[in-house]
């Protein structure tokens, strides 16, 4: 068999092929599903709430007389 030079075209065809051959490094998916939530009987605090800040506007700069 003569090997041509490949095209890039021809190449990306190619690529799909090379890579399912060659396989991959990733581990295979973990399995998922509901998680187990809260234990029954445990007790849940709620959140600590802390007063809202709010900005003032600020105060106007008094102007100086102008002197003569």
């Amino acid at each position: 068999m003569v090997i041509d030079k490949l095209t890039p075209g021809r190449v990306a065809q190619a690529m799909g092929i090379i890579l399912e051959s060659i396989g991959t490094p990733a581990r295979s998916p973990k399995p998922r599903g509901k998680s187990p939530g809260w234990k029954l009987g445990q007790l849940r605090q709620r959140r600590i709430r802390y007063p809202i800040v709010k900005k003032t506007t600020p105060k106007p700069r008094k102007q100086k007389d102008k002197s003569a």
